[in-house]
This record gives structure tokens, C-alpha cells and sequence, in this order.
């Protein structure tokens, strides 16, 4: 039977995915040469306009290539750096051009891990292949990226792939789909709940906007058993109506990883000009499931949090407890939200991750880490004098750290660790015996964090 991306996302199988659809200011308004300009075989350029769609197919363009993978590198930093990343390149020449401007943009990482980008085409035969099949691999941490032209035939199974980048235009369905497949694949035990698609060409806003695409990609399952009527396990593959069978000879379990090559290319490099991002839309499915719709970060916090607690009082009770604040960072880091962006998206870096949010989806007003620290010290000083010396001014401590650096300086035993609490007053063991034991402890930091969040 046919199963859905749609209905594979509602019932937790199939992760969702976001669109950040990434205009360059070459994308944006074409390019063209200034007359007499040459290119790195000084060859004269032809005086045209050239659009996205010449890009690296009739003339290269150096600037935009870089600017392409200077985006995506923030893009990591800001996420997550070792998250599993593949770049669909033009051609073979694009995407060695495309894996060195990245291995310059990343040569911290990529002096620990040497395989940190690596291009995978036909030119590299087995070694590209052996890059493949660690990719793949769910234990490794590298390679990270990947650059290829093309991967074909059968697609590639990637599960822990969380970022699928179109550097290059897509106008066959069939490859649309066998490209964000990899994708798709949910692996919440290496914290994988969703996945990007970072549309550099446009590519993936023009797919899922056509009427062939309603978010119902074409994986089939087919389900056989054996003489004792077990179920052998189910496999998926893309398919479309009219997919080139595989020939023989051919590998049928794997990706055969293909040669773009055309002949010689007449194609223009064009080393000089600059590049910019003229724009960064962020798309996400509408309720429906049918179209893809523009977000901001802010509005799609929004939206997540008040389908979670539709009060502030709600989100309050449960964000006051440690165990329960870590299960709502949980949900929202499944929902790629995280309050490193979202406080440089609003301008509040030093609000408390709570007001952030009630601020965001409730419209509350906004209170600092220092403002609520402040008012525990003021209001609730029964709470301090219920200790004595030693441990009301670990307590005032940790209250501080927290004004500073957030709620991470709750983790007990850690922060007793550092400075300046264990300067003052010892070991974790001489700490713990300030409060009557560790259960006290532990008991007086709840309430302190109870107490922070009581209004």
C-alpha cells in the first residue's frame, strides 16, 4: 500500500521537516559581466544575463558557491556541527568546489577529523564509496558533510541525516523525492525528530508547491513472509510511476553513485565578484498538511508552545519542576527550537528561557534572570533563614549563577564543582553536609527553583 510523508509524520514514523529556502543576491537579481570581463582561462564571458539556473552549468561563479557555504556553515554553528549534512551539487567540479570552500569555512574541525567534508562522485570510486558507507554508519562522528553531484538508482539510506542541501536546481520528482529521503528517516535514539531543507535554488519550494506533490511522497512498503507465515521486515524504497528498473549487472542494494559527466563542458569560472544573502524564509507545512507556508522563529514558537499549554499558568506549574523543564526542552529541541536563536531573534538575551517563551506565545511581560533572582532575595527571605550561614550563602550562591548563566547552574552535583562555591566551602561531601544531607540539598535547590517561577 502506499504510505504518506503526511501520514507518516502524524503517526511519529517519518520525521517532520522544515524548508529554509536561502536567496543570494546573484539568485536574487541574476548576474551579469561587466564588459570585457574574463574568466580564469581568459576566455571573454558572453554578455548575458544568467539566472540560477546557469549557475555552474554555464558559468561558474566562485563568490556564489562560497557565499553558499558560508551560510551553511553558520547555519551548523548555530545548530549542531555534527549534524549529518548532504550537499546536492551541480556537477563533479561543483562539488569539490563546493566541499573546499567548506573545509576553509570548518578547517577548526576539520583539523580533529581530517573526513569532516568529503566529496563523494564518480570521481572517487571506492574511497567516495567507503566515505558513503561511514556516513551511513550510525556510530560515527565523521564524515559530517557530504558533496555529490549525484547519488541515483536507489537513493541512499542515511538515517541520522538531519540537513539536505539543494545547491543546485531539481525539476525531476523522482530525484526531488530520492534526494529528501534520507531525510525522512526518524532515529529519535540519536536525536533525530526532524530534519532541514536548505533550498539554495528554489528548488524545493517549486516541488512541494506542485500539484503532483501534496506531501505524499511515493514510498511503498512491501510486507512478505516466509513458509512459516513470520513477517519478513518491511522495506521502503521511492518509487514513481514510470522509475527506470534497475539493469543487470547493476547493484540493486545500494546507491550506485553515478557519473554526471557530459563530455567537455563549456563552461565559464568567474573568480571575482561578491555575494550576499539577500534572504533566509524559514517554510513549514500548513495545519492541513497541504502547503508549504512562511514562518518566523518567533511565530513558530509561538504556535508550538501554545499547542503544548495552552496557559501560562499550565507551563508555569510544570516548567518549576526540574524533571518537568527538562522534558518541555526536550519537546521543543524535537520541534528544532532553541533559546539561543530565539533570544538573538528577539533581541532578550538575558530573559529567562520561561519568559522567553510565555512572552513569545502569551504575550507576557518580560522579566531578566537578575529581575527574578532579585525578587526571591527580597520577598522570600523565610525561605533563606530556614538554613543556616554557610548554606543560605550556597543557596544565594547558586541564585547568582543563575542570574548570570541561566538555569544549567542548578545541576547538582556539577555546580558545587566550580567556583566559587567549592573555593569557599569544600568538596561536594562537606557541601552536602552544610544542609543535613544530600536529600535536603537537592530538596532546597527544588524550592529554590520552585520558588523563582512562583509568579
Amino acid at each position: 500500500y502506499t504510505y504518506s510523508l503526511r501520514q507518516g509524520i502524524e503517526d511519529g514514523f517519518l520525521a517532520p521537516y522544515r524548508v529554509h529556502r536561502v536567496i543570494t543576491s546573484y539568485d536574487a537579481a541574476g548576474w551579469r559581466p561587466s564588459k570585457g570581463d574574463l574568466d580564469r582561462f581568459g576566455r571573454e564571458i558572453p554578455d548575458e544575463e544568467y539566472q540560477t539556473k546557469d549557475f555552474e552549468r554555464v558559468v561558474a561563479l566562485r563568490a556564489r558557491t562560497q557565499a553558499i557555504a558560508r551560510h551553511l556553515s553558520e547555519f551548523l554553528k548555530k545548530s549542531d556541527r555534527f549534524a549529518k549534512t548532504m550537499v546536492f551539487c551541480v556537477d563533479q567540479e561543483h562539488a569539490d568546489e563546493m566541499r573546499r570552500a567548506l573545509n576553509n569555512l570548518n578547517a577548526d574541525l576539520v583539523q580533529q577529523f581530517p573526513d569532516y567534508v568529503c566529496r563523494v562522485t564518480a570521481d572517487e570510486g571506492d574511497i567516495g564509496r567507503g566515505h558513503l558507507s561511514r556516513f551511513q554508519e550510525l556510530e560515527t562522528t565523521s564524515p559530517v558533510i557530504l558533496t555529490t553531484s549525484q547519488l541515483l538508482t536507489t537513493g541512499i539510506d542515511a538515517p541520522t541525516c538531519k540537513n539536505v542541501v539543494l545547491a543546485r536546481v531539481v525539476n525531476s520528482m523522482t530525484e526531488f523525492k530520492q534526494i529528501i529521503g534520507p531525510g525522512t528517516r526518524v532515529r529519535d535514539d540519536y536525536g533525530k525528530y526532524y530534519f532541514n531543507i536548505l533550498d539554495y535554488t528554489g528548488s524545493a519550494t517549486r516541488m512541494f508547491a506542485d500539484k503532483e506533490f501534496d506531501g505524499d511522497p511515493a514510498i511503498i512498503t512491501e510486507e512478505t513472509i516466509d513458509d512459516d507465515g513470520t513477517a519478513i521486515p518491511t522495506t521502503y524504497k521511492v518509487v514513481e510511476e514510470n522509475s527506470p528498473a534497475v539493469a543487470d549487472g547493476d547493484v540493486a542494494y545500494g546507491p550506485r553513485i553515478s557519473d554526471d559527466s557530459e563530455g567537455k563542458r563549456r563552461k565559464y569560472y568567474f573568480d571575482g565578484g561578491q555575494v550576499e544573502i539577500s534572504a533566509h524564509l524559514v517554510y513549514e507545512l500548513d495545519p492541513d498538511g497541504k502547503q508549504l507556508q512562511v514562518v518566523t522563529l518567533i511565530d513558530y514558537t509561538a504556535d508550538k508552545i501554545r499547542t503544548l499549554f495552552p496557559s501560562t499558568a499550565e507551563m508555569r506549574k510544570k516548567w518549576a519542576d526540574p524533571e518537568g523543564r527538562s522534558e518541555i526542552l526536550a519537546r521543543l529541541e524535537e520541534r528544532g527550537i532553541t533559546f539561543e536563536n530565539l533570544a538573538a531573534a528577539t533581541n532578550h538575551p538575558e530573559a529567562d528561557p520561561f519568559d522567553l517563551l510565555c512572552f513569545v506565545a502569551f504575550n507576557a511581560p518580560m522579566r531578566t534572570r537578575r529581575e527574578r533572582a532579585d525578587r526571591v532575595r527580597k520577598e522570600r527571605k523565610d525561605f533563606f533563614e530556614k538554613y543556616g550561614p554557610d548554606a543560605r550563602a550556597i543557596l544565594d550562591a547558586l541564585l547568582e549563577k543563575y542570574a548570570e548563566h541561566g538555569t544549567a547552574q542548578f545541576v547538582i552535583p556539577d555546580v558545587l564543582k566550580v567556583s566559587p562555591i567549592s573555593d569557599k566551602y569544600g568538596n561536594v561531601i562537606e557541601i552536602t553536609k552544610r544542609f543535613g544531607g544530600a536529600e535536603k540539598l537537592r530538596a532546597a535547590v527544588t524550592e529554590l527553583q520552585t520558588l523563582l517561577y512562583a509568579a
